[in-house]
C-alpha cells in the first residue's frame, strides 16, 4: 500500500511542532496561573486588612477631633458627624472580621471589637453629658489604645504583605527558568525534527533533479532510484518509464528508417538498370545500322 510524506514524516513533524505549543501554552497558562493566585490573595487577605484598620484609624481620629474641639469651645458636638463616622467604623469592622488570614489576627480583631464597644459607649456618654475632663480623658485613654491596636492589626498584614511577596518572587524566578528550560526542550526538538525532515527531503529531492536532468539533457538511459513507496518514489518511476519509452520509440524510429533508406536504395539500382539496358539496346541498334551501310558498301 502506497504511502504519503503528508501522512507520515509531515504529519508526525506537525504534531510534534503542535505538541511543543501546547505544552508551552499549557506549563505558561499553570505558571501564570500561579502568580495571579498569590498576588490576587496578597490583595485579598491582607491589603484590604490594611486598608480597613486606615480607615478605621481615620473615623478614630475625626471623632476624636470633634469631641476636643467641642470641649475646648464649650459647644456641643455635632452629632451627625460622630454617627457617621461610626457607621463608617462599623462597616470596616464587619469587613475586617471577614478577612481575618494571618495567624493571632482573629484574637487582635476580638481586642479591637471589645475595645471599640467601650470608646462608642464613652462617646455616647460624652454626647450626653460634656464638659467633663475625667470623660475626655478616659475617652483618649481608650483612643489610644484602639488606635495602638489598630496600626499593630495594619502592621501585622502589611508584614504578611512582605512576606508573600517574596514568595512571589521566588515562585516567579522558579518559573521562569523552569519556562526557559521547556522552552529550550520544546525548540531543540521542533528544530532536531526540522533538520531531520529537510536533510531526509532534501537528498531525496537532490537526486531526482539530478536524474531529471539528466533525462532532460538527452541521456535517457540515466534512472531515478529513490527508496520508499511514498510520492516521490512513484514520480521517479514515472519518469523511469518514461525514459524507457523514449528509448524503445528510437529503436523503431531507427529500424523504420533503415527500412525505407533500403528500399529508396532498391528503387534507385532498378532504375539505373532500366538505363543501363536502353542505353546498351540503343548501341546494338546503332551497330547494327552500322553493319547494314557497311553490307551494302
Amino acid at each position: 500500500m502506497k504511502t504519503s510524506i503528508r501522512s507520515k514524516r509531515f504529519t508526525m513533524g506537525m504534531v510534534i511542532f503542535l505538541a511543543s505549543i501546547l505544552l508551552l501554552f499549557i506549563t505558561s497558562t499553570y505558571f501564570l496561573n500561579r502568580l495571579s493566585g498569590k498576588t490576587s490573595a496578597i490583595l485579598k487577605e491582607n491589603h484590604y486588612s490594611v486598608v480597613y484598620a486606615q480607615d478605621m484609624s481615620d473615623v478614630l481620629i475625626t471623632i476624636d477631633r470633634e469631641i476636643i474641639n467641642s470641649f475646648l469651645t464649650n459647644e456641643s458636638p455635632d452629632t451627625a458627624i460622630i454617627n457617621r463616622e461610626f457607621l463608617l467604623f462599623d462597616k470596616s469592622l464587619s469587613l475586617e472580621k471577614n478577612n481575618i488570614t494571618e495567624v493571632g489576627e482573629d484574637q487582635l480583631v476580638s481586642d479591637i471589637e471589645a475595645n471599640y464597644s467601650s470608646y462608642h459607649d464613652l462617646v455616647e456618654e460624652y454626647l450626653r453629658s460634656p464638659d467633663q475632663v475625667m470623660k475626655v480623658l478616659n475617652l483618649q485613654e481608650v483612643s489610644d489604645t484602639l488606635y495602638q491596636k489598630l496600626m499593630l492589626l495594619a502592621k501585622m498584614n502589611e508584614n504578611a504583605i512582605e512576606g508573600k511577596t517574596d514568595d512571589a518572587k521566588v515562585s516567579a524566578k522558579k518559573a521562569t527558568i523552569q519556562m526557559t528550560f521547556i522552552g529550550t526542550l520544546c525548540f531543540l526538538i521542533a528544530y532536531g525534527f526540522t533538520f531531520m525532515f529537510a536533510s531526509y527531503f532534501n537528498q531525496r529531492f537532490y537526486r531526482m533533479f539530478d536524474g531529471i536532468k539528466a533525462i532532460a539533457s538527452g541521456n535517457y538511459r540515466s534512472r531515478l532510484y529513490l527508496d520508499g513507496d511514498d510520492e516521490l518514489t512513484e514520480i521517479s518511476m514515472v519518469f523511469n518509464e518514461m525514459a524507457e519509452k523514449i528509448i524503445t520509440n528510437e529503436q523503431k524510429m531507427s529500424v523504420t528508417l533503415h527500412k525505407d533508406n533500403v528500399k529508396d536504395r532498391g528503387s534507385d539500382d532498378i532504375d539505373d538498370l532500366k538505363k543501363m539496358l536502353s542505353q546498351i539496346k540503343i548501341m546494338e541498334e546503332k551497330v547494327e545500322a552500322m553493319l547494314f551501310r557497311l553490307e551494302k558498301k
